[in-house]
């Protein structure tokens, strides 16, 4: 008799020779022939394919000159009103949610009268 490990019950199980000798992890040898074609147009080679340059032209360096001119401005400031408006958002928006969450704290912690 042959006999397989069950993965259900843990335990070893009584099995066919075609099961015993193919375990679940393993598959049967697959054959070496090519798959038959799907798609009739044929695939374009790499030589005939042409490069197109949707990116434009390379600005890295430039902006790296930019950046990293030391003028005293801090880094997230460089671009002046954009980079100053969006600063000060931000900050004015973490102060204020931190005062409203410490309010909501003391509010919280505070019985009710009934």
């Amino acid at each position: 008799m042959y006999y397989k490990f069950s993965g259900f019950t843990q335990k070893l199980a009584g099995a066919w020779a075609s099961n015993a000798y193919t375990p679940q992890g393993l598959k049967p040898v697959v054959s070496k022939e090519a798959p038959p074609i799907i798609f009739a147009t044929p695939t374009k080679l790499t030589s005939d394919y042409t490069a197109y340059d949707y990116a434009g032209k390379n600005k890295v360096p430039e902006l790296q000159k930019f950046f990293q001119k030391s003028d005293g401005v801090p880094i997230h400031l460089k671009r002046g009103l954009p980079d100053q408006m969006l600063y000060r958002t931000t900050m004015a928006l973490t102060v204020g949610g931190t005062i409203y969450c410490l309010i909501a704290l003391y509010m919280a912690s505070q019985p009710r009268n009934k």
